[in-house]
């Protein structure tokens, strides 16, 4: 039998699609000490296959390739970088979904480009506060106009040569960005639910797309919620970059941001931290807290 190694672009109903370099793809199971040991295959693995059937193209996949990194949710491997995509309007941007994510890239140490689509149903005011809030803590932001495409080339350029995951809630928009991004794609588009101004769930799975020579990009499930990352209540800080100037200069060494007084955070706050963000880290924090007494696991 032949051995190749190739990369999982999408797994479905325990069937995993491997490309190979020269762009035959392989339908492949996977051996059973993958199951007994345990482990399950991502979409952005490289695997090694047997070619079990030349003509129809399948075979087996043997072995699973170190990992540069993976994420949980979503549930993907060897990413450099990951596209939130969140829509400006309809769906209405919820900032805490949005920062609950950037919180778990900052802890898997991906860097975050933030996509904001659906720009014309938003005022120019709306979207120049949205890009001065985020900009600080993200590698860009990027403000995209999914009807005439307007945005689109800002955003190739920051694919360019990298492996992005595209992740975000449902009905953002990310089906319409693949198909101004790679217009050979024909993934299904949804639309919002006017009762519930939710989107429909239509990338029912994470699949990996080549845009061009060492560019590719993941089109992900949307999500409603997550779970934040498991941190302690104290270790938070850490992850919200618009702190990192000021922790130094609070009055208490071990200062969690919320009550201390002589906070150089708090300080800030309105000033070079916006008040949603730091509304945002006060809730993680609580929730952490919460689950940290609950663990007994807590410094406080």
């Amino acid at each position: 039998m032949c051995r190749i190694i190739g990369k999982i672009i999408r797994g479905v109903g325990g069937f995993y699609y491997v490309e190979t370099p020269d762009a035959t793809i392989y339908e492949c199971k996977v051996k059973g000490i993958f199951r007994k040991d345990d482990i399950t295959p991502l979409v952005g693995d490289d695997v090694a296959i047997s070619v079990i059937d030349e003509d129809k193209d399948i075979g087996n996949i043997d072995e699973i390739l170190p990992r540069k990194n993976e994420l949980i949710r979503p549930a993907v491997a060897n990413i450099d970088m990951a596209m939130v995509v969140f829509a400006l309007k309809s769906p209405g941007l919820n900032t805490g979904l949005l920062d609950r994510f950037l919180v778990m890239m900052e802890t898997e140490g991906v860097p975050v480009w933030l996509c904001l689509t659906k720009s014309d149903l938003a005022t120019p005011d709306f979207i120049r506060r949205i890009v001065d809030t985020y900009e600080p803590c993200t590698e860009s932001v990027s403000v995209v106009n999914n009807l005439d495409g307007s945005g689109i080339r800002d955003v190739r350029a920051a694919l360019r040569g990298r492996t992005t995951v595209l992740a975000g809630p449902s009905g953002v928009g990310k089906s319409s960005l693949v198909k101004h991004i790679c217009p050979d794609v024909d993934p299904e588009v949804g639309s919002i639910s006017k009762k519930t101004e939710r989107g429909t769930h239509t990338t029912r799975h994470s699949e990996l797309f080549r845009i061009d020579e060492g560019t590719f990009i993941f089109d992900t499930p949307g999500f409603s919620s997550l779970r934040i990352p498991e941190l302690l209540p104290e270790e938070l800080a850490a992850y919200i970059p618009e702190f990192d100037e000021f922790v130094g200069g609070c009055r208490f060494p071990m200062c969690t941001h919320t009550h201390e007084p002589g906070c150089a955070v708090k300080e800030q706050i309105g000033i070079s931290i916006s008040e949603s963000r730091y509304e945002s880290y006060t809730q993680m924090f609580d929730e952490l807290n919460r689950l940290a007494v609950k663990a007994g696991r807590s410094k406080r």
